[in-house]
């Protein structure tokens, strides 16, 4: 099958979260599987784009309402990622180094997945699949299925994969005249309370729906910010689906940013040099437990939480801890984080930005992540850590809920119910205890080095999905 990928971010091209890392992975074990899977991101002023060679594959002109944008295709010249990677480059909205967080958003990704259809339609393409990647493609299934240009494409079946169901890219009726020319009657498939919603207009026109994990699904029927009714409406084309991750990039054998590679064998002896460099980075106690979090520094990830969680934790144990965090977002979080580092000299530390050199230091020198989260569609985090050897701390929610198990059940991580000072620092004072017990901390380590997340299981699903949309 032919297979194309939509999405504003894909890993290494654009990445904001964890949507640049499935759209990275996904399409290359779709293809490994005998497929054609390809992926169209905008064409972003950013690194990735100006240190790689691409042929030009078509220019055409699309329409926003009253507006008249030049639009190139791109494609990258050595299938280097394992698929073929194709950038829409509009030079006057996306000529800028960042994904999102412009004035201009609803204009840049309308007109994006415009000029996606454009191309398809000027060059007589009839994939097979369409899949859409959160609202930033939302409109694709609307347009394929109503507007006139795109007539051609009414029998291609298309497929939404909600990533995280908080953000729906909502915009006013007076920016209506934006899409390309349909029935009027068929406004309520754009429409969601009064004004455009590209997610839940995807919700209604795509043939298929599915969610980054089955607890998600679950979830978003009771929560998903007003389109609880819609979801539970659409349960029937849905599924929830638990995300990969890509052990080709994610591998302590072979990943070459780490201090020293390891596996299962060796884990002890590879884990231990990569925790004495952080350490030594970091100016902490190698002979103590190293909890740490990596991730965005937002309310979805319980970062607000995790001043209060550390003093907590550093307090009441001073000599039996260690914490390192890293991360961005919030800037009176990156603030208090960053600030506790004086309060707490050789236990305590922090390095606000993002380094994906040292977060694959730290998930492999680690001992444990914490991920307390109030919203996790999925989370690869925990994936991460867990093909390293370091042992997630986690609130039972979403992909979380689905990937980790407590050692108290049998399991081989540390859970809590609720996203709360109180509930995260007793699940530190329990790791604490776990790292107490050498015999037992190393065998839920050796659980985790063999628990497979690869993608190759997930991609026969997707697969499975396609078909069943075309017999």
């Amino acid at each position: 099958m032919e297979i194309y990928h939509i999405s504003a971010e894909c890993y290494p091209v654009a990445k904001v979260g964890g949507l640049a890392d499935v759209v990275g992975a996904l399409p290359k074990y779709q293809n490994n599987l005998g497929h054609n899977a390809k992926v169209v991101v905008p064409g972003y002023d950013n690194k990735f784009t100006n240190e790689n060679e691409f042929d030009t594959i078509h220019q055409g002109k699309l329409k926003l309402g009253w507006f008249h944008f030049n639009y190139t295709v791109f494609r990258e010249k050595t299938n280097k990622l394992g698929f073929e990677l194709y950038l829409i480059a509009i030079p006057e909205l996306f000529d800028r180094p960042n994904v999102y967080s412009y004035d201009d958003d609803t204009e840049r990704f309308t007109a994006f997945q415009i000029a996606f259809l454009n191309w398809l339609t000027e060059t007589n393409q009839n994939p097979d699949i369409l899949h859409c990647h959160d609202h930033h493609t939302g409109m694709i299934p609307f347009m394929v299925q109503n507007a006139f240009n795109y007539h051609h494409l009414k029998a291609t079946p298309t497929v939404l994969t909600i990533h995280n169901g908080q953000y729906q890219g909502w915009f006013g009726l007076d920016k209506l005249h934006y899409l390309p020319e349909f029935h009027q009657s068929k406004l309520g498939f754009l429409e969601w309370n009064g004004i455009i919603n590209p997610l839940a207009s995807a919700i209604k026109c795509a043939w298929k729906v599915t969610t980054v994990s089955p607890s998600y699904l679950d979830e978003i029927s009771n929560n998903a910010n007003g389109l609880e009714t819609l979801l539970r409406y659409e349960r029937p084309k849905s599924i929830g689906i638990l995300n990969g991750i890509d052990t080709e990039v994610w591998n302590p054998k072979t990943d070459e940013m780490l201090v020293s590679n390891f596996n299962l064998k060796n884990f002890k002896t590879g884990k231990n040099k990569n925790k004495e460099f952080i350490c030594e980075q970091f100016n902490l106690d190698i002979n103590k437990p190293l909890f740490t979090f990596i991730g965005r520094l937002v309310g979805e990830k319980g970062a607000d939480l995790l001043p209060e969680i550390c003093s907590t934790a550093l307090s009441r144990n001073p000599r039996e801890i260690n914490i390192l965090m890293l991360g961005s977002g919030d800037k009176q979080l990156e603030n208090s984080l960053d600030g506790l580092k004086y309060f707490y000299p050789g236990n305590y530390n922090a390095y606000i930005g993002y380094n994906e050199k040292l977060a694959h230091i730290i998930y492999a020198g680690a001992d444990y992540l914490l991920m307390p989260s109030r919203v996790e569609p999925c989370g690869l985090n925990q994936m991460y850590a867990m093909r390293y050897g370091t042992i997630p701390i986690v609130r039972r929610t979403g992909g979380l809920k689905d990937t980790v198990w407590d050692i108290g059940d049998g399991g081989f991580g540390i859970c809590h119910d609720n996203t709360s000072v109180y509930d995260v620092n007793h699940s530190i004072t329990r790791g604490i205890d776990l790292f107490n017990d050498r015999e037992k901390f190393d065998s839920v380590r050796k659980t985790i080095l063999q628990i497979d997340h690869s993608w190759d299981k997930v991609a026969e699903e997707y697969i499975t999905v396609y078909q069943s949309l075309k017999n």
